[in-house]
């Protein structure tokens, strides 16, 4: 009899788990909330296009499903920065042409996982049942069919629970003594607006690249989509005098993206209807832990590590648990209580940091990417990565283009953002570095990258 696995939550990385575990020979039944996608079209308004990198890549061509995947794939090899005095500039990702990070629509990406999963026979999902709880004990996961009204309990070897961030598996875990939980709202909430392509399905504004209208308190940010059109996200305050609430009429958000975004605003037909239309989303990290229960339940994604967007880590973090999940799984067999404690261990530390990253990339986003000293600080960082190839790895590139983990991603680029901010103290140009200094300090502090050839 095959062992028997139950995933909660058919998302991202729930499809991309069972291909994991189909692979290794496990019975996979996937439980879904929502719909099937394929078949009923779900709602827009609360999708943020996802940026795929390496981290995300690598998993995916450890199941095979890559090639199909890059068939939807537009490179973003840069930020282009339109700000609002000034002219737009484009602020490359790296320094390598080959290195850069992927638009790809979540929904499309989330139908080829789904049928990936759907063509080994011993995966099956299990649509429109919601999980109302899991006997910690016993291991029975308890579902409700809500076309049917028919409670389903699962009997399986271990549930593992990719069901986001208001994980019905986690508030089973938070009812436990000794799980640690944090969940922190921000002040800012988002809103999907749109881009359409142009007369002939071209796109209006550069196709490569992920354009941002950086605002100081608030931002606006575009990606591209295959079909010419750019999904739009206007990030802005929750409360207060310039935000959602304060936002509200039709007058008002003309006015307002009149004299904050009079360039996009061209290009967007459809705001009012987009603006009103759609919801307001709400940004939130969530951290906990342990991840997991014995061997009975263990949390992976979201539903572990919620973070923000800023960095474009969220689905590439969740799809590289499902990757060291599976490299224990072919260590360990199918020892769930050891697996699932080593899994925690191995990424708390790491989703901690990219947690944090993700946060304070939205300041560098918002406040700094038209910042003088910024600007300034990126011309030497590139300079001192020519210089030290080995050694002085710019923090943008160790957590998109490497899998290095990102608690040394962290500390590392602390490093040498103090290194950089040293040398950009009191002078206007590249050309009045303490070069000298610079090659005393990069040596002393930071250490030599030992995590494969660049």
């Amino acid at each position: 009899m095959k062992k028997q696995i139950t995933i909660v939550g058919g998302g991202l990385a729930g499809s991309l788990l069972s291909v994991y575990l189909a692979k290794r020979g496990f019975k996979v039944d996937v439980y879904e909330r929502r719909p099937d996608m394929r078949k009923v079209k779900i709602s827009a308004g609360r999708s943020i296009n996802l940026a795929l990198s390496v981290r995300g890549i690598h998993a995916l061509k450890e199941v095979g499903v890559f090639d199909e995947i890059s068939k939807i794939l537009i490179p973003m090899r840069g930020r282009m920065v339109h700000p609002l005095d000034g002219e737009i500039n484009f602020q490359p990702y790296s320094r390598n042409p080959e290195e850069y990070i992927n638009s790809v629509s979540r929904g499309d990406l989330n139908t080829i996982m789904m049928s990936a999963a759907e063509e080994f026979p011993d995966v099956q999902y299990h649509f429109n049942h919601r999980c109302t709880g899991m006997d910690l004990e016993t291991g029975e996961a308890r579902f409700i069919d809500e076309q049917t009204g028919q409670v389903v309990v699962a009997q399986t070897q271990a549930v593992i629970g990719t069901d986001g961030s208001a994980s019905a598996l986690r508030s089973e875990l938070l009812k436990r003594s000794g799980f640690n939980y944090s969940q922190v709202y921000e002040d800012y909430g988002y809103k999907e607006l749109s881009i359409p392509s142009g007369p002939e399905g071209n796109f209006l504004i550069e196709q490569h690249a992920l354009h941002i209208w950086p605002r100081k308190t608030y931002m606006l940010i575009a990606l591209p989509n295959m079909d010419g059109s750019f999904t739009v996200t206007l990030f802005f305050p929750m409360k207060g005098d310039v935000s959602f609430e304060n936002l509200d009429t039709s007058e008002k958000v003309q006015q307002f993206f009149t004299a904050q975004f009079p360039d996009a605003l061209d290009l967007m037909p459809g705001l009012l209807d987009d603006y009103f239309g759609n919801p307001v989303g709400s940004l939130m990290t969530v951290k906990c832990s342990p991840w997991h229960h014995k061997g009975r339940v263990l949390l992976l994604g979201d539903a572990a590590h919620a973070i923000v967007p800023f960095f474009g880590q969220g689905m590439n973090c969740a799809f590289e648990d499902c990757s060291v999940f599976a490299g224990l799984v072919d260590k360990s067999g199918d020892d769930w209580e050891k697996i699932f404690a080593e899994c925690g261990q191995e990424r708390k530390e790491n989703t901690d940091a990219i947690a944090d990253l993700a946060v304070e990339n939205f300041f560098e986003m918002r406040d700094h990417v038209s910042d003088p000293r910024y600007l300034l600080m990126k011309k030497i960082e590139r300079r001192l990565a020519d210089a030290f190839p080995m050694r002085f790895i710019p923090k943008y590139e160790m957590v998109s283009f490497h899998r290095v983990p990102y608690a040394v991603a962290m500390e590392r680029g602390q490093i040498q953002h103090q290194i950089l901010w040293e040398l950009t103290e009191g002078i206007a140009s590249a050309d009045e570095v303490d070069w000298a200094k610079a090659q005393r300090l990069v040596p002393e502090r930071v250490p030599p990258w030992t995590w494969g050839t660049l």
